[in-house]
């Protein structure tokens, strides 16, 4: 397991002091650091199809972004070429080890492991992102320049799928050893470089915006068949033009649709089903056969250990007089008395099975993970 030390920073001083509002360069953040995984590995991921990759190369300032899958890495050349691929946390258990330190941030803001190998001078240019990013160096070398937020940086477009920013002036400028990790925020340019054959393992943050939320919500209130209020207006009278489309009217409207919104636990379910969605495939192991509720107490002995597939969403909700716990996308309603149950399958990457010994003895609870057993989104793996 990785510790992170954050400069002399409690995670409650960072949070304060840094998080969202400047960046930070950690200066030995994980100590005596070793790869989880090896460029080889992640080549082999990278020729998945199930599995985002990209492979960007920066020859004579000329910026070529090719997708995968991959047959072969020739344009992964000796200098100058980077391969990133996405989402490796849910593919490869080790490398998912790198995002616990970083759960001091709650579990839905969490996105994935994105991992990177570059070769001298290879790198995706000056950029900027709009979410936060812990930036992790693993092997190999890679010079980094991070500025501030300037609203009027111009950014432009190399080529369909790679969007850079213009030159700015750098307020941290590093070269990052193995071990040191870079944290920006969003907006600030940055821009790194190898300068040798390096790996990078970047803790992406998920940041919806407005259109994320207000879409998300209709396609929810169109599949549940809700918001079916329809717009009246029993106390219209005669105006002088037909044509004007009132103030009053607008209002009304708007109160309409802030109406769908006001329904707290219609809210709360769906917000849990939207943001424990994965964005990407998962490489999950269902049982087989599958496993039956009335056998589960069996199945899960005091000496297994339970563990939470890499990349699985899991959050929870305390509602007047339930618990919601949100898996994958799905939703599940329990009573309230299994909050620390709950606690366990969200907050820790695995615990024993006896610590839920006393919620296996509810049906709703022993539905609940028998479900999960046998998606493969929790799986059981003897404690050493």
């Amino acid at each position: 397991m990785y510790e992170l030390t954050i400069n002399q920073l409690s995670h409650a001083e960072f949070l304060s002091q840094y998080w969202q509002k400047l960046p930070l360069l950690i200066k030995g953040g994980f100590t005596d650091f070793e790869d989880p995984i090896e460029p080889e590995e992640l080549a082999g991921l990278a020729m998945e199809e199930s599995i985002e990759s990209r492979l960007i190369t920066n020859h004579k300032n000329d910026w070529q972004s090719y997708h995968g899958p991959f047959e072969d890495f020739s344009k992964l050349t000796e200098q100058h070429s980077t391969l990133l691929v996405q989402a490796v946390d849910h593919w490869h258990p080790i490398a998912a080890q790198l995002l616990e330190p970083f759960r001091f941030i709650p579990n839905w803001r969490i996105d994935d492991l994105m991992v990177s190998y570059s070769t001298p001078h290879g790198g995706v240019g000056p950029h900027l992102d709009q979410y936060d990013v812990f930036i992790i160096q693993g092997q190999g070398k890679r010079h980094w320049r991070v500025g501030l937020p300037d609203v009027n940086l111009k950014q432009f477009a190399q080529n369909k799928s790679l969007l850079q920013v213009e030159q700015f002036d750098a307020t941290i400028d590093a070269v990052l050893e193995p071990g040191d990790i870079l944290y920006i925020p969003p907006g600030c340019p940055h821009e790194g470089y190898a300068l040798e054959n390096a790996l990078n393992y970047s803790v992406g943050f998920r940041a919806p915006d407005q259109k994320d939320f207000l879409s998300g919500f209709a396609d929810h209130l169109i599949d549940s068949e809700k918001g079916l209020t329809r717009y009246s207006d029993p106390t219209l009278s005669i105006r002088d033009s037909k044509g004007e489309l009132t103030a009053q009217e607008i209002v009304q409207i708007q109160t309409l649709m802030q109406d769908a919104l006001n329904d707290p636990e219609q809210l709360k379910h769906w917000l849990g089903a939207m943001l424990s969605q994965p964005k990407h495939d998962m490489d999950l192991a269902p049982l087989d056969p599958p496993l039956s509720t009335q056998d589960l107490a069996t199945y899960v002995s005091a000496n297994e250990v339970i563990e939470r597939a890499g990349g699985v969403r899991a959050m929870y909700q305390v509602l007047p007089a339930s618990i919601v716990i949100s898996v994958n996308g799905e939703n599940y309603s329990l009573a309230a008395k299994h909050l620390e149950s709950v606690k366990l399958l969200t907050d820790l990457p695995h615990f024993s099975g006896s610590e839920i010994e006393d919620s296996l003895n509810c049906i709703e609870f022993a539905q609940m993970l028998t479900k999960l057993f046998n998606e493969g989104t929790y799986f059981l793996q003897e404690d050493d």
